[in-house]
């Protein structure tokens, strides 16, 4: 099958081996790549009894098709596992050039079991794998460990996944790290590869990835590039960034402000995007055949640094806006502490903003915090935090594994803004009501990334010829609900592809481009099944591994009316999820997908 390299790379640490394994291209063709292949292939491999940090959770690298290809903003990757911070299916993604060359060293994923006795690495390098001993890497930070291990190789163009110090102290937030500053950063990936002993993985190749149709292919990606020209998103982003969204966020409401409790804030526009490229930005910085440029290369002189990487949107929110910090500078050097340490930017943000409003409300003291006085607009001690959560050390142990598990030590697990024990991202639902499935129903928790509605209501990016449709943001109708659940799937298929989801051609130039690369003669209609099955095949995980439908709420901070932007919304998450589960194919009652539901999507043979 064109479009595939043919071959997963299996891991036993327990045992020390490596082997290569067939494709299964059964698996391949029903699930595509990325996270859907990756469940696909965790569903034969994980149980309710699997612990997140033993040795028989599955730590799944896969890519897809479309990596490595021509396609543009094709240069992702996905990280897969049951995850420490949610306990449910944990899944992430990074882009960077790691995902392309594991492709050109000659595998489609990896799959790592056991745990191994003492540290080690693993390079797959020209089609051969092989485990080394990382006992002078451990403890190192993320950027020195990529540049050591090239050196090791002796072979600069390696590209290098790894962990830092909080993915080695387990950390429920930690993230896997590639390609100097880019992040697998949501669900705690990387306390999932630090429990196995394994610091990092690097991989270089010249393959090449098989083409049915090479010039169909030349072809569709000339019109996608020559209609970027056309893409205002994609413009605005090559120009600021994701930071550009900082000011329409705030227009909209969109921003959280003060832990998700205020619409307003004069002090908001020291985090805009235009400053930040104004006064800190030394360039943009591109993946893998990427003509937008999302990327910032910025630096932070008060910090004593030239080059920094980042920070992006989630970044300037979660370390400005939530914590009241209007000091762009200070957020970039928070940004550059979780990538040292390798943390999830949005979880430490958000974990380090709870511990702000407990503090404020008397329900975290000093002698519980070592002494600190952890409060709103402390640049300071938000740095000093972050690097206590990085090592485990003090307060930073009981922060290390996030906004519910600190809310729930202290007693009061509502004020923790988590949907399924993951931090809820920068977009808030009041903003747009359709946010609210997407973190719902989300497989991972709460993530902005499983249907990005924010965009497709602002005009940004909707595949209209597959139903997903802009409207009133305010929209709180089961019909609102069916399209966000439209979007959700989607943005499954995309995150199964995988492609950047910055890139929107549209779904027919999406279609000809799979076409061209597999050879497949998908129709139209057909890229929606697809992101349906891979939705409910996670959705059948999940519920193996504990979910409910009780599970699905919003956190009771999200569900007080805002002014300002969000002009006093509330989403009505019952009315949105009868209209998701209906497009879906779910029971409302129990959240589980209806026989039909099974049958229609080809998933009898997966059982429960």
């Amino acid at each position: 099958m064109t479009g595939y390299m043919g071959k997963l790379l299996r891991v036993d640490l327990s045992a020390g081996k490596v082997w290569p394994e067939p494709l299964n291209l059964a698996y391949a063709r029903d699930y595509v790549g990325g996270s859907g292949l990756a469940a696909r292939y965790a569903f034969d491999l994980l149980g309710a009894e699997t612990a997140p940090l033993g040795p028989d959770n599955p730590l799944i690298f896969m890519t897809g098709p479309v990596v490595g290809t021509a396609m543009p903003s094709a240069g992702r990757f996905s990280v897969c596992a049951r995850s420490p911070l949610t306990r449910l299916w944990g899944e992430s993604n990074s882009g960077g050039f790691w995902g392309p060359e594991l492709r050109f060293a000659g595998f489609d994923g990896i799959i790592v079991t056991g745990k191994s006795e003492t540290p080690v690495w693993l390079s797959i390098i020209e089609g051969q794998a092989e485990l080394h001993s990382a006992a002078d890497l451990w403890g190192l930070d993320s950027y020195d460990t990529q540049t050591r291990v090239r050196d090791l190789l002796a072979e600069p163009k390696a590209r290098v996944a790894c962990i830092g110090p909080a993915g080695e102290k387990l950390s429920a937030m930690a993230a896997v790290m590639n390609d100097h500053g880019r992040a697998a950063g949501r669900t705690g990936m990387g306390a999932v590869m630090g429990s196995k002993n394994l610091k990092a993985i690097a991989v270089h190749g010249k393959a090449k990835v098989p083409l049915a149709d090479p010039d169909g292919l030349r072809a569709v990606v000339k019109e996608i590039t020559e209609g970027l020209e056309e893409d205002m998103s994609a413009m605005s982003i090559r120009l600021a960034g994701t930071a550009g969204y900082v000011d329409m966020a705030l227009m909209y409401g969109d921003a959280p402000l003060r832990y998700y409790q205020q619409a307003e804030w004069d002090d908001a526009g020291g985090l805009s995007g235009v400053l930040m490229t104004e006064e800190f930005l030394n360039r943009g910085v591109a993946c893998y055949r990427c003509p937008i440029v999302c990327g910032r290369e910025t630096r932070a002189p008060n910090y004593g640094l030239d080059q920094v990487d980042g920070p992006e949107y989630e970044t300037i929110m979660a370390f400005g806006g939530l914590m009241m910090v209007g000091d762009i500078e200070a957020v970039i050097y928070a940004g550059h502490l979780c990538n040292l340490y390798g943390l999830d930017t949005i979880s430490t943000g958000c974990t380090i903003a709870l511990a702000c409003e407990l503090f404020e409300r008397g329900l975290l003291t000093a002698e519980q915090t070592g002494g600190l006085e952890v409060r709103y607009g402390d640049a300071l001690t938000a740095h000093r935090l972050i690097e206590m959560i990085g090592r485990r050390e003090g307060f930073g142990d009981l922060l290390a594994d996030g906004s519910q598990a600190l809310a729930e030590k202290l007693s009061v697990p509502e004020l923790a803004v988590t949907v399924n024990r993951l931090e809820v991202p920068m977009h808030d639902p009041r903003a747009f009501s359709g946010m609210a499935v997407t973190y719902v129903l989300s497989s991972r928790g709460a993530c902005h990334m499983q249907g990005d509605m924010y965009m497709v209501d602002t005009g940004q990016g909707p595949a209209i010829e597959l139903g997903v449709l802009p409207g009133d943001r305010f929209d709180n109708s089961e019909e609102k609900g069916r399209i966000s659940a439209l979007s959700q799937a989607w943005r499954n298929l995309y995150n199964a592809m995988t492609l950047c989801q910055f890139q929107n051609p549209g779904p027919d130039r999406v279609l000809q481009a799979l076409n061209a690369i597999t050879g497949w003669d998908l129709a139209l209609e057909e890229l929606m099944v697809l992101g349906k099955r891979i939705v409910t095949l996670k959705r059948l995980l999940n519920l193996r591994l504990g979910l409910t439908r009780a599970d699905e709420v919003m956190p009771e901070l999200l569900q007080q009316p805002l002014c300002g932007g969000s002009e006093g919304n509330v989403p009505n998450v019952e009315a949105l999820l009868a209209g998701a589960y209906a497009e879906y194919g779910w029971d409302l009652a129990t959240g589980a997908p209806t026989p039909d539901t099974v049958t229609d999507l080809n998933l009898e043979s997966l059982g429960s």
